[in-house]
């Protein structure tokens, strides 16, 4: 949304790149931090790359995100991906991952696994824009590798009660053979702070394998050519190995109505949208009015957890704006706005994008889309592209106190490599 900050950004990754040999993870008074899970300046830079950010040497970029996949650091506790060898070999992070290659902290199995597979799918994005048709092809299979660790009969208990759903990730070992961490484990509702960036950590990074299982990617094999939208989860093939989108949508309203699911953390933010894909856009408008003013507010406690360098302030802003950012993707889930109208102007084209409630209600008892129009013409897509705020213009909403069929056609979905099928 301002291009002109984001440009400096990716060029200051750019530059500690080529002094420092690799991309930060986290950059701490100008000093490297700890990497928390996968290379993930991958996503930023991916990001960047297809809304077309101007200023940037692409080419050092690609080199950049290429070396993380392929080259283990000395120390990956502060910079790149460490079990290289074994990701390259055995497609996922062993629990019992020997490491002749680097040094750091090998704990976070799961969510190494699937924060790698995401990080390769960024790199495919942009191999695949930019002609390297060989390096897709390894990467957008690479990005799959989450499977590994996906067994669908993991069942979950809580309190000594079946929660009723199968399918979750879980640890595994380098001889192939299944670990066990319980899919609660590291949530609130059970040893909610076991998961950190230490030696004694497990194998989820801050939440549990509930939250995680949510993350996962699955690809099927494409042509290199081929000009499939982008998604950061394959959620059409994600839905179905959960049970369809019923289910997937009970699953959902489970985590975020259990105490599982806890917002003061940034894995949680787009859970609250993930309704969206199964056509069910209205839910997502439900659980974010939930959360904010309950969780997000102006009292002493209405800041849920840790800002993160403004985490929390962006889930608060995007959400209150009704256009919530999927990371990685060209792709803007669209919300109810907690505004009358919100406008930005593009600081480049000087164009400005506005997001307008027609029959905006103050008390907030009407806040589901009925329907909406982009320019004066109907717009049936639950999410809009980066062109938007490129291009400028109105995107107007009529909103009701019920859900509707705006946004509920499968046509009308978010981007998923493979088909939405129900």
């Amino acid at each position: 949304m301002d291009p002109v900050a984001q440009s400096r950004m990716i060029r200051s990754l750019l530059d500690i790149y080529r002094h420092e040999g690799f991309l930060p993870d986290c950059r701490m008074s100008l000093c490297k931090g700890y990497t928390q899970g996968g290379s993930n300046a991958d996503v930023v830079i991916a990001d960047a790359f297809l809304k077309k950010v101007s200023g940037v040497d692409w080419d050092t970029a690609y080199e950049a995100v290429v070396k993380d996949a392929e080259v283990e650091p000395a120390n990956w506790d502060v910079e790149g991906r460490g079990g290289l060898r074994s990701w390259k070999k055995l497609g996922y992070i062993p629990e019992d991952n020997y490491d002749p290659d680097g040094t750091g902290t090998e704990t976070r199995s799961i969510s190494r696994t699937v924060e790698y597979a995401y990080n390769d799918f960024c790199i495919a994005e942009m191999a695949k824009e930019m002609g390297h048709k060989e390096d897709y092809k390894k990467y957008i299979e690479r990005s799959s590798n989450w499977k590994n660790l996906f067994k669908k009969d993991q069942t979950s208990s809580l309190n000594g009660e079946d929660t009723g759903f199968a399918g979750f990730l879980e640890p595994r070992y380098m001889n192939g053979t299944w670990a066990y961490q319980d899919p609660i484990f590291c949530s609130p509702l059970l040893n909610f702070t076991s998961c950190y960036l230490d030696p004694n950590g497990h194998e989820t990074y801050e939440g549990s394998s509930w939250l995680y299982s949510l993350y996962v990617t699955h690809y099927s094999q494409r042509k290199a050519t081929n000009k499939t939208s982008y998604a950061p989860q394959d959620m059409g093939s994600l839905i179905t190995h959960l049970g369809g989108p019923q289910t997937f949508t009970k699953r959902l309203d489970y985590l975020h109505e259990s105490g599982l699911l806890y917002i003061g953390d940034e894995q949680a933010f787009l859970n609250v949208w993930q309704y969206h894909y199964v056509g069910r856009p209205g839910l997502s408008t439900k659980r974010s009015h939930f959360y904010i003013p309950s969780q997000f507010n102006t009292s002493v406690n209405g800041l849920p957890g840790n800002d993160d360098s403004g985490a929390m302030g962006s889930f608060a802003v995007l959400t209150m704006m009704g256009l919530w950012p999927v990371p990685g993707q060209d792709v803007y889930l669209i919300g109810t706005p907690f505004f009358k109208e919100v406008s930005l102007r593009n600081p480049e084209t000087g164009k400005a994008a506005t997001i307008r409630n027609v029959n905006f209600d103050p008390e907030y008892k009407d806040i589901y889309i009925q329907g909406v129009k982009r320019d004066g013409k109907p717009w049936t897509k639950n999410w809009i592209s980066h062109d938007f705020f490129v291009e400028g213009g109105v995107l107007e909403l009529e909103l009701g106190s019920k859900e509707s069929d705006w946004g509920t056609r499968i046509e009308d979905l978010p981007p998923s490599l493979s088909k939405y099928k129900w």
